[in-house]
């Protein structure tokens, strides 16, 4: 009796053994296959992000005070005060009013993390100074509710730089 017993059991053993391990490992499988389709598809359908656009009409609004109750995003966004949050952008040079060419492209690259180019509603860096009832995550930045709608002349202009629009008018990617 015994020996029909024990075969059972380690039969038994071994299909619950691998039916874990492949219930455990599918969700590994999918995302790899899901990334390398994502890696061959055409980088076409995402436009680029434009560095002169970023500079001449996104940048600036960062030092910009917008509100008389709110302070201008670099005061909280610095570096040095935002611990190296994901915003963190460079210091301004001592008596500069404006970044220096190789802070405003480290800059860009900051701030280029932070969005998904072609879908500013699926971009943190347009949605968490955005209010809720426009859409946005405000009431969980820090900063407050900067932009009350997206209708505002500031978000448009982030948000066509995230669309990809270039700093010659074209939104070509």
């Amino acid at each position: 009796m015994v020996t029909k017993v024990r075969p059972k059991i380690i039969f038994v053993s071994i299909a619950v053994a691998s039916a874990v391990g492949l219930c455990w490992s599918a969700p590994f499988v999918a995302a790899q296959s899901t990334g390398e389709r994502a890696a061959q598809a055409p980088s076409v359908s995402r436009p680029s992000l434009d560095y002169e656009f970023f500079k001449t009409r996104v940048e600036p609004i960062f030092i910009k005070k917008r509100w008389p109750d709110h302070s201008r995003c670099y005061v909280c966004h610095e570096i040095s005060r935002h611990g190296g949050g994901p915003l963190s952008l460079e210091p301004l040079p001592p008596g500069a009013s404006f970044w220096t060419e190789e802070q405003s492209r480290h800059n860009f690259e900051v701030v280029s993390k932070l969005v998904i180019p072609g879908d500013p509603l699926s971009s943190l860096f347009l949605l968490m100074p955005l209010a809720p009832e426009a859409g946005g995550l405000a009431d969980t930045h820090q900063g407050g509710r900067q932009f009350r709608s997206q209708d505002d002349p500031d978000w448009k202009n982030m948000q066509a730089w995230v669309r990809g629009q270039k700093a010659g008018g074209s939104s070509a990617p």
